[in-house]
């Protein structure tokens, strides 16, 4: 075993408590990762025991500095480093890791264990996640802090290891915060040469320092053992104040295992019994499994020091509020998340003016027009693209873009979608933002486990996605999502909007932002929609997903159900069969997810059972099949598109109002429908 540069017995302790706690509660789950919390101890020790300012007695201190477990597996590193300073983890918990319904699940969950600040898991994520919070930190410094009263002075620090520096996410996030000058930024790279399949030099080879020197980051080498060295690192990272640092930390993996330090055997399995007891004998251990010392437990405790930090601060705030109370009183607010007061009556005016417009446009125009509406009002809405603002038209008259230099409200995430969407996630898990950030539909499958990610934590993040179907064009079937809005519905937790008209987009806008318990994807059109002339009530049903639109004066004898750019078809069709003497009701549904949380009484108020029922959407059917039943017949698209002018793509795939009718004549029962024999039958899927 390689000796620690520590001279003192007790920190040694200190540090062993890291190695055994994770050996030993890995070994009780029989299920874990002991090799990464055994090699990063000694840097945990040094940045949590000497630089980390933290509160355990109150985790959502709002200016605590940021620590995020990017390498997920070794969880048992953060459970212990939770447990020893103070935070309500007790020690029961960390004997019951990896059970069902204990604290200490086998990655780190968000809103799970108190201190954990991300869900961490998925390799990479939680360096980008990092990124976002940091460039939290900067743009609400930027905000709030005036001359000798700094409210908003924290750093964000990150463990990661060579699985998220492989990972594609790391070199998008990394690159933009090199670009934008995020010193408050330091990454600890725990450079163990080791993944699951072995060591990495078979498919890991990169110049991980050129490389991020090329981003502009700071970059530091040191021994992942020597605590001295670790400690020089961090303070030359806070000296560093242009650049974030990477400090790259030449480490063992499972370090203190007689026979797999060093193996890809400690990475993700137990070290088992007869080696946990000659790691106790090397590292001189003679406690037995979670049997852990008082001097170790009065040598960990953060509690007084964190007391003290967040008081300290909390002097320097309301003394702040004396010079600044209107300041003070709106970072308050911010800091609890809550919207501003008349922020609903502020949405109803916008509806009213909306309504009253009555314009046919693009609805992504009309996204446009709603955070134009809405943004002035909302400075904690922080918003962005990935190289698209031009398309997404994310973009309002107010936007300021975030630089390395300057605090602003939007971000130029460059061609990096995923990395746009964990860095949004960054930025809500911070507080003090709602961020929103566009793409394409089709690129949603690029941010595709950072959406389930936000979904999982259930944050609010709001994400845009346009050029919405095949009605895009020309840019082909590349282009044009077809499966994609079905598997956003089927996230859980995971909101899906995709409105007909400009008022159904300020709906859906409204909704987002005002929604605090997930995140939400507002689905826009490239194509001009024609605005749809609807009641007061119609217009108060938007928010529950699914109303009546249409409803004939005579009682309907079926119900078509549609969103987007399709509810122009519905209402045309719903025309023609109406001068052929069959009243039929148009159901808008701009949310599925949000219509199946209504009560089962508005639901069948609005898709009575008694009624055949059509559904039409320019994506895969499958996901309407739950709603027409086995009697109905969705109008839909199973292939993938073709590139040519909308107007012809909607020709070719039959997307017309014509067969719109043709399939609900194909549902009317026969003994009320005479034309039923006679229909064309194409339009039902």
């Amino acid at each position: 075993m390689r000796p620690t540069s520590q001279d003192s017995p007790a920190r040694r302790d200190a540090i062993n408590v890291l190695r055994v706690l994770a050996m030993d509660a890995v070994q009780k789950a029989n299920s874990g990762h002991p090799g990464m919390p055994m090699g990063m101890a000694e840097i945990a020790e040094v940045l949590w025991q000497r630089h980390l300012r933290h509160n355990p007695a109150n985790p959502q201190w709002f200016n605590r500095d940021r620590f995020v477990l990017s390498n997920g597996h070794g969880s048992m590193l953060l459970y212990a480093l939770l447990h020893l300073t103070g935070y309500d983890l007790p020690l029961q918990q960390l004997q019951r890791f990896r059970q069902l319904h204990s604290r200490t699940p086998g990655h780190p969950e968000y809103g799970v264990t108190a201190g954990v600040e991300t869900t961490t898991g998925p390799l990479g994520q939680g360096i980008a996640n990092a990124v976002g919070m940091a460039i939290a930190e900067k743009v609400l410094a930027a905000q709030f802090n005036r001359p000798g009263q700094e409210v908003i002075d924290h750093y964000t620090y990150v463990f990661l290891g060579d699985g998220c520096m492989m990972e594609g996410i790391s070199h998008e996030a990394c690159s933009l915060a090199g670009t934008l000058g995020l010193g408050k930024l330091i990454a600890f790279y725990d450079d163990n040469g080791i993944s699951i399949d072995g060591p990495v030099s078979g498919w890991f080879t990169d110049d991980t320092r050129g490389r991020f020197n090329s981003y502009g980051w700071h970059v530091i080498e040191v021994d992942g053992h020597d605590s001295a060295a670790i400690d020089n690192a961090i303070r030359a990272a806070k000296a560093r104040v242009d650049k974030p640092t990477l400090i790259c930390c030449k480490t063992v993996i499972a370090h203190g295992s007689p026979n797999k330090a060093g193996t890809h055997d400690a990475h993700g399995a137990p070290l088992g019994d007869k080696e946990i007891a000659a790691t106790r004998a090397a590292l001189g251990w003679e406690h037995p499994p979670f049997d852990i010392p008082p001097h170790i437990y009065e040598s960990w405790d953060a509690r007084a020091a964190g007391a003290a930090a967040e008081a300290a601060w909390r002097h320097t705030l309301a003394e702040y509020g004396k010079s600044h109370p209107e300041l003070r009183q709106e970072f308050a607010r911010r800091m609890r998340g809550e919207l501003p007061a008349d922020f609903g009556d502020h949405v109803r005016r916008l509806m009213t003016r909306t309504h009253a417009k009555a314009a046919t446009m693009a609805t992504r125009k009309a996204s446009q027009e709603a955070i134009e509406g809405i943004a002035p009002v909302l400075p904690e809405l922080i918003g962005g693209s990935a190289d698209l603002a031009g398309s997404n038209l994310t973009l309002w008259s107010g936007s300021q873009a975030i630089t390395s230099s300057s605090g602003g409200n939007y971000l130029y995430y460059g061609v990096r979608e995923f990395g746009m969407a964990a860095i949004m996630n960054g930025l809500a898990l911070h507080g003090g933002f709602i961020p929103y950030g566009g793409t394409f539909l089709t690129f949603s499958d690029y941010c595709r486990n950072g959406l389930r990610m936000a979904a999982l934590m259930r944050i609010r993040c709001i994400f845009v996605f346009t050029h919405d179907s095949i009605g895009l064009g020309e840019d082909g079937p590349t282009h044009q999502p077809i499966e994609h809005l079905a598997t956003l519905r089927v996230i859980p937790n995971m909101d899906v909007w995709r409105p007909c008209d400009t008022v159904e987009s300020l709906a859906a806008w409204a909704a987002a932002i005002e929604r605090a318990d997930g995140p939400s994807s507002l689905v826009f059109s490239r194509q001009n929609l024609p605005f749809q002339t609807r009641s007061l009530e119609a217009i108060d049903n938007i928010r529950r997903g699914g109303y009546v639109l249409v409803e004939p004066e005579v009682e309907p004898r079926a119900v078509v159900i549609a969103t987007g750019s399709e509810i122009a078809l519905a209402v045309e069709a719903q025309k023609a069969l109406l001068s052929e003497g069959v009243p039929v009701r148009v159901v808008s549904m701009p949310s599925t997810n949000v219509f199946d949380r209504q009560d089962s009484e508005y639901r069948q108020q609005v898709l009575p059972s008694s009624l055949p029922c059509v559904a039409v959407e320019a994506g895969v059917p499958d996901l309407w099949r739950k709603y027409v039943g086995r009697s109905g017949a969705v109008v839909g698209i199973d292939r993938f598109g073709e590139s040519a002018p909308a107007a012809d793509l909607m020709r070719y795939f039959e997307f017309t109002a014509e067969r719109v009718a043709a399939a609900v004549r194909s549902v009317l029962p026969r003994a009320n429908a005479e034309a039923d024999s006679t229909a064309d039958q194409k339009g039902a899927t």
